[in-house]
């Protein structure tokens, strides 16, 4: 039988994903320091190392049979994949922020344009909160430093991912809402999870020592 295909993903969930896949059992010997190799065979599993937004497209393209990714990847991409177990491990929030000084001043650039300019790294996410509340919106899609853009007057808000808030409040800004919830999820391809018991036994494995995701005002790392 080929190896159990599995992805990671680069960045903050990595050190706790190699962890939790340790903990249930799985040969991880070379992923606590990986360098620059982004494949590792470990026989009965292969591993891949991919960036945490392209985590859905390996899944969901059939590249690897099941990975960990946070939820906010997987809310972006919208890709259809079998989202197995929530892992508890790296919460945080999306949130609507601006200038702790605006005041009303957004609302009021909206009843006066009848559009609100919000700077995000998640622009599927923030249309869809949006269009939920009914809102016109023109969103300014930035790839980091989104704190920048009401502060230089480029939009008038905000949708971030934080877990403490400290970058919002080191940069004068304020939560004026909470999006959502994300935290970290093993997920399958859905032929995989249909077809391949040892995703479905993975995902048993995994679920029966996840810790669970701290509550809000626990202390977390932003």
């Amino acid at each position: 039988m080929t190896a159990l295909k599995i992805a990671l993903p680069k960045g903050a969930l990595y050190e706790d994903s190699v962890a939790l896949l340790k903990a249930a059992g799985l040969d991880t010997t070379g992923l606590d320091a990986p360098d620059r190799q982004l494949m590792f065979d470990r026989g009965d599993w292969m591993y891949f190392i991919v960036r945490p937004t392209d985590v859905p497209i390996f899944v969901s393209l059939g590249g690897v049979d099941c990975a960990i990714c946070g939820r906010d990847s997987l809310a972006e991409q919208g890709l259809a994949v079998s989202e197995l177990v929530d892992l508890g491990f790296g919460a945080c929030t999306f949130v609507v922020a601006e200038p702790a000084c605006a005041g009303h001043s957004a609302e009021e650039h909206y009843r006066r344009r009848g559009v609100m300019r919000v700077a995000t790294k998640y622009p599927n996410i923030t249309q869809r909160y949006y269009d939920s509340i009914g809102t016109q919106v023109e969103i300014v899609k930035m790839h980091g430093n989104i704190e920048l853009a009401p502060l230089c007057g480029m939009a008038e808000r905000i949708v971030d991912i934080t877990a403490t808030g400290k970058t919002l409040r080191d940069n004068n800004l304020v939560v004026v809402t909470e999006v959502l919830d994300s935290t970290a999820r093993f997920i399958g391809n859905t032929a995989s999870t249909r077809t391949d018991p040892r995703v479905r036994e993975l995902a048993t494995r995994l679920q029966a020592i996840v810790v669970p995701a701290p509550q809000k005002g626990d202390t977390a790392v932003d």
